[in-house]
């Protein structure tokens, strides 16, 4: 591709077409010290290969690796809350953040057998999830995390 063509693609976008590193100036003492030490200066030599060079590697102060003072407390659905009555009684725990929870769910469903074989994304409730689940029979898995909703306190 010519330059051209280039420059019409990219409707004369400079920034496209030239190199991000090298400006003018030093692509043309790259390639004088190219040519060989006879015809360029040393200090135009010197110029070229630390252009060419990579830059060095940040290290890290002190201040940013030490640890934290304070260590971060768990928001969101992360954070420990207290439950309803019917979600305590089937977690046997009066508080839980809605992550655990819904792993205890998880892994009820799984022991019990109860998604459905052929369509994994229903989940047939028996008598201990349909306390949790508004008595319902059958409940896609997309809706566990909206019927869980009613049963964690609001925080304020």
């Amino acid at each position: 591709m010519s330059s051209s063509t280039a420059a019409m693609v990219f409707r004369g976008c400079r920034a496209l077409l030239s190199s991000a590193r090298f400006t003018a100036s030093t692509a043309s003492s790259v390639k004088a010290a190219v040519q060989g030490p006879s015809k360029v200066s040393k200090a135009a030599a010197a110029a070229a290969t630390s252009a060419v060079e990579k830059p060095k590697a940040r290290t890290k102060s002190p201040a940013s690796s030490s640890p934290r003072k304070t260590p971060e407390r768990p928001s969101g659905i992360l954070k420990v809350t207290p439950v309803s009555p019917a979600l305590a009684k089937f977690l046997n725990s009066p508080e839980a953040s809605r992550t655990e929870a819904v792993k205890k769910i998880w892994s009820y469903i799984k022991l019990h057998d109860l998604q459905n074989p052929t369509n994994k994304r229903e989940i047939f409730c028996d008598e201990k999830l349909k306390s949790i689940f508004d008595g319902k029979d059958k409940v896609g898995f997309l809706e566990i995390g909206k019927l869980l909703s009613p049963h964690f306190a609001k925080s304020a």
